[in-house]
């Protein structure tokens, strides 16, 4: 599932190419994608609408209209967004097309269709897509170790976990936790209840630090997401401990364990982040 560093790497990257264009056409090949409202009345409130901007909000993409409706999307485990011209190939699981007044598409495709789009009105409330059940980003200032405390010191779940919440923390996913962790050198397993406030300020600190390097790692050229089909995500060769189980640390050099978490695969050092 693409977290935080890739939704933002999207972001940047559809953004610019998409302000001040009109929405001729929407067409909607899988109405189950379209999770509010109905996928025809989905359609034609947004025919003719201009495009302002995007935003991102933990891991939704908002794309936000001159009328100041709003669609917000979730690209879930496989969902892709690719801008391209009108005549070029079609991805095969491609379900919501916005036919823009360019000539250009902004292309949803999924394979196994779990992503999901909202429409909301101007000064409508959003109670379907969760965004507003979301706490607070990485990157606002008011993330500091009381926070951490404050809201995950009392729970007896594993750290892993308690970051995994998104309505404590909006954006860090099974990837960045792990990473998160091991530069913070908390073993993934203990208990956040059990952790001082010394390691509450080293998460702080480390959080936005991990995220916005990922997000640095990850930029990538319009031109190049297109060409990848928007899934060249540049992390990987980056990733110090996620996916690295059986490697040597590159800290200490000791071989990485994977355990498992709150049912997610989390890989650790036995040696930077010992089980206390």
């Amino acid at each position: 599932m693409p977290e935080l560093p890739e939704v933002e790497t999207i972001k940047r990257v559809i953004e610019p190419q998409i302000q001040g264009l009109v929405i001729d056409k929407v067409t909607v090949k899988r109405p189950e994608v379209v999770a509010y409202p109905a996928a025809d009345e989905f359609c034609g409130l947004l025919t003719g609408q201009t495009i302002s901007h995007m935003t991102r909000r933990g891991k939704f993409l908002i794309i936000w209209l001159n009328s100041n409706d709003r669609i917000i999307l979730h690209l879930r485990m496989t969902g892709c967004l690719l801008l391209t011209p009108a005549d070029y190939p079609e991805e095969k699981h491609t379900h919501i097309i916005f036919s823009l007044s360019n000539s250009m598409e902004l292309r949803f495709s999924d394979t196994r269709r779990f992503g999901r789009f909202w429409l909301f009105r101007k000064d409508e409330a959003d109670t379907y897509s969760g965004v507003e059940k979301l706490g607070i980003e990485p990157f606002y200032a008011e993330l500091t170790a009381e926070y951490l405390n404050t809201h995950l010191g009392k729970r007896k779940k594993a750290v892993k976990e308690c970051l995994l919440d998104q309505s404590a923390i909006a954006g860090i996913g099974n990837i960045y936790s792990d990473e998160i962790l091991f530069t913070a050198g908390i073993y993934p397993a203990r208990p956040a209840n059990n952790l001082k406030i010394e390691d509450w300020e080293r998460l702080a600190a480390v959080i936005p630090e991990r995220l916005s390097y990922f997000i640095e790692v990850n930029r990538i050229t319009p031109e190049d997401y297109l060409e990848t089909k928007g899934q060249d995500y540049r992390n990987t060769p980056f990733l110090q401990v996620y996916g690295q189980e059986s490697k040597p640390c590159p800290k200490c050099g000791e071989t990485l364990c994977r355990i498992v978490v709150g049912g997610r695969g989390s890989v650790y050092c036995p040696v930077c982040q010992r089980d206390l």
